[in-house]
């Protein structure tokens, strides 16, 4: 009987591991990537993955407010270092990945004028991720600024709530062009949308893009959440990070 016992809460123990599953926040440019990420992740751990995406900034005040999400994959490292610093984290904000802005139009547009483009008056609405909540967005206002048609072309602007609603306002053609993160046009949904070019990374800040664990999750969650993170760094987890357009941390 003693024995049965044993047996019993062994598998009960086997299949409490079995059905684990931690929720990971990620920044809307980040799908894709993370979508194929988490099925090798769980694959290897047998840890399952649920998958929260939206703007950074958003998710930010989310975590803050007691979302239970177990880790955080920012498009930028601000956001991370800001719940780092708040003590809503269980390691510190950690790069995992460099984001790339490009400028998207599935109407005709003219992009071999590059972001200049956007200034031409065949250019009737721009869309880009809200500036204050979505870093690439941030770094779409910087690129206007540096080609100085940031105030020439302000009353086009149309401001969408992430990266994934510019996607939505190019691919239903209820804008002109869009800044847009690479990851997303290189995704097997997207690739053959339109056409695209990058902008110059000279003319924005580099996006870091970092990852945190959280605390708003359980103590066997937080446990699981680290090694997700940790996983973020292995070879498979690169290879589909490169592949979808990002550039990696130099180890």
């Amino acid at each position: 009987m003693k024995l049965i016992k044993i047996v019993l809460a062994s598998l009960a123990f086997a299949s409490a591991l079995a059905a684990q599953t931690i929720t990971v926040a990620a920044a809307a440019n980040m799908k894709y990537a993370v979508t194929d990420i988490a099925k090798e992740f769980t694959k290897e751990s047998g840890i399952g993955v649920k998958i929260i995406t939206g703007a950074s900034g958003k998710l930010t005040q989310q975590i803050m407010s007691g979302a239970p999400y177990d880790a955080f994959l920012s498009a930028d490292i601000e956001f991370p270092a800001k719940l780092a610093n708040g003590g809503f984290t269980t390691t510190p904000a950690q790069v995992y990945a460099y984001g790339t802005l490009i400028l998207w139009s599935d109407t005709g547009a003219d992009l071999s004028k590059g972001v200049a483009v956007v200034a031409d008056p065949s250019v009737k609405k721009i869309a880009i991720a809200n500036p204050k909540t979505a870093p690439y967005g941030t770094e779409a206002m910087n690129a206007m600024k540096f080609y100085k048609v940031a105030d020439a072309v302000a009353s086009k602007l149309i401001t969408a709530e992430s990266i994934s609603q510019v996607g939505s306002y190019v691919t239903t053609k209820a804008v002109d062009v869009g800044f847009m993160a690479k990851s997303i046009v290189l995704s097997p949904e997207m690739k053959n949308v339109g056409k695209w070019v990058e902008v110059d990374p000279k003319s924005y800040n580099t996006i870091d893009q970092a990852m945190v664990g959280l605390k708003n999750g359980s103590p066997e969650n937080q446990i699981a959440a680290k090694k997700f993170l940790r996983f973020m760094s292995s070879t498979k987890a690169l290879e589909i990070l490169k592949e979808s357009g990002y550039g990696l941390p130099k180890k």
